[in-house]
């Protein structure tokens, strides 16, 4: 369809597809600001709600009866997104055989660490608690109860005063951290529910190690301020990790989300599409909704969480490595649950994070990856733990849920977006698994499943591109410039000022976060 609209061949295609994912030439202004919403374009909305960039039409007719039917279908175990692991050959030997994944290849510019980071910038900015699934609901109706910026307020809550409960009573300027039996672990109360900002954070072993690192990487940069003679401490050790972080996601974890050339493109050229005006930046449906939910494709079936942890366990199932599914139905109800989801406390529940991030020199042989984007999600997500939706209600394909959202959000087609913003959309041949389900989908195809796609037709599942790679990187970028109080809005040329783990100064990658938390391998001791 879009080749007869074009003309292009499928080779020049391809090119302009690739060029897309970089620094693309989008439609000029005055025609962008047709299909961009006023809010998208500078006029003022209350940052407390969820919005739109596109005034388009959704995707599909939402009053068909059928409508939701087919989405189901289409996001239900055994279907077309379903990459079909061996989960019966165990979580060790999914690790080691790629053959029992053959539909779910690694992605080698990827470390399994990648998959967590992305889960933990999304809880930083969005979080819907009011939506249902397949509803239709006006954004603008629909508070987002973070705040929309990249400032951790899923870690530090209202701070010292506003939430006592995340600081430690005898140091209120630190946080509270606790121990698992043998490294940290969140702070929990009798029933061993996580005592933290947001309760997500908390979902799996593998996000609830990264907040515990920021708990001790903040505690860390207290001290330090300390030793320097810093008054007002927790004030200044509090922007010292964000300004952090944020280097981190703009100079680490967004090039491998969208690539370097277009978080280049749009430092220097500018936002076209995401513009709203300051002081009033928001979380965009089509974001949070669809293209952000790419991270969902890059979980792998299993983990090996740590390299010693559990000495007692079975040799069988890898001991004393832990490993575990990232969800097994088997660990619902145990104490120490058999997989890796959160909510438990038990000396092997931690990570040894050299398994996720590259530490360089020995430490690279432990290495793994994530999985690559595109439209094959490992399996075990198409059977979540209940605790692990913050609504606790089904269904509990993660799938279905990305694709009702497109009903609750009456999200536009990935196709509509891209000719409407001036890129060329991928063809209907491109979804020929889709047909079966009717509604017009393959060329007009849901914005997750068509992000997915695009990854694995433009990049091979490397990296989002065209559509996908766009909306992320300028909302990504748009948050960190609205801000008042980021370092890109702030102090632009600033550099990184705390020690690296290695490497020139001036520079801050999350191996070295680690290192200064003291939950690196060496820390450890294994």
């Amino acid at each position: 369809m879009a080749s007869r609209t074009t003309g292009l061949s499928r080779r020049s295609f391809l090119a302009a597809g690739l060029g897309a994912a970089g620094a693309a030439t989008l439609r000029p202004a005055e025609a962008l600001a047709s299909v961009i919403t006023e809010a998208a374009g500078g006029s003022v909305q209350a940052s407390d709600t969820f919005g739109r960039i596109f005034s388009l039409q959704p995707f599909a007719d939402l009053s068909a009866p059928s409508l939701k039917q087919a989405l189901m279908a289409m996001g239900q175990r055994g279907g077309v997104l379903d990459a079909a692991d061996q989960l019966s050959a165990g979580p060790v030997q999914l690790i080691a055989d790629p053959a029992l994944s053959a539909n779910n290849p690694d992605n080698a510019t990827h470390t399994a660490g990648t998959t967590f980071m992305g889960q933990f910038f999304d809880h930083d900015m969005t979080f819907d608690e009011t939506s249902q699934l397949g509803v239709p609901l006006d954004p603008l109706r629909a508070p987002n109860t973070r705040t929309p910026a990249l400032d951790l307020d899923s870690v530090y809550g209202a701070g010292p005063t506003g939430s006592p409960q995340l600081y430690d009573p005898s140091d209120r300027d630190k946080f509270r951290v606790e121990s698992g039996g043998l490294f940290e672990d969140l702070p929990r109360n009798a029933n061993h529910t996580a005592i933290i900002a947001d309760r997500r954070n908390d979902e799996n072993l593998m996000i609830a190690g990264i907040h515990a690192a920021f708990l001790l990487f903040h505690n860390r940069v207290v001290d330090q301020l300390r030793s320097q003679g810093q008054t007002n401490v927790f004030a200044a050790a509090q922007q010292l990790v964000r300004w952090h972080y944020q280097w981190l996601i703009l100079h680490e974890f967004l090039p491998l989300f969208v690539g370097q050339a277009l978080v280049t493109d749009v430092l220097r050229n500018g936002r076209r599409i995401y513009r709203p005006a300051a002081g009033q930046q928001f979380i965009p449906v089509e974001f949070q909704g669809a293209t952000y939910r790419f991270g969902h494709s890059m979980v792998r079936p299993s983990y090996r969480a740590n390299l010693r942890g559990d000495p007692g366990g079975s040799a069988a199932t890898g001991a004393p490595a832990f490993f575990g599914m990232v969800f097994d139905p088997a660990g619902q109800g145990q104490a120490d649950p058999v997989d890796l989801r959160g909510g438990a406390r038990a000396p092997r529940r931690f990570i040894g994070w050299q398994t996720f991030f590259d530490f360089g020199g020995s430490f690279t042989a432990d290495l793994r990856r994530n999985k690559r984007i595109d439209t094959n999600i490992s399996t075990p997500l198409f059977d979540l733990p209940l605790a692990t939706i913050p609504s606790a209600d089904p269904p509990t394909s993660l799938a279905q849920r990305n694709l009702l959202r497109h009903i609750t959000w009456s999200l536009p087609s990935g196709q509509d977006i891209a000719r409407a913003i001036g890129i060329t959309p991928l063809w209907a041949e491109n979804f020929p698994e889709l047909q079966q389900f009717g509604h017009g989908l393959p060329s007009a195809t849901p914005l997750w499943y068509y992000t997915l796609k695009e990854a694995e037709v433009l990049a091979g599942g490397t990296r989002l591109a065209g559509v996908g790679a766009r909306v992320v990187a300028e909302v990504f970028i748009g948050l960190l410039q609205l801000d008042p109080t980021s370092y890109l809005a702030t102090n632009p040329s600033w550099t990184p000022t705390l020690p690296r783990r290695s490497g020139a100064a001036g520079d801050f990658r999350m191996v070295d976060l680690l290192t200064y938390a003291r939950v690196d391998p060496d820390s450890r001791g294994q």
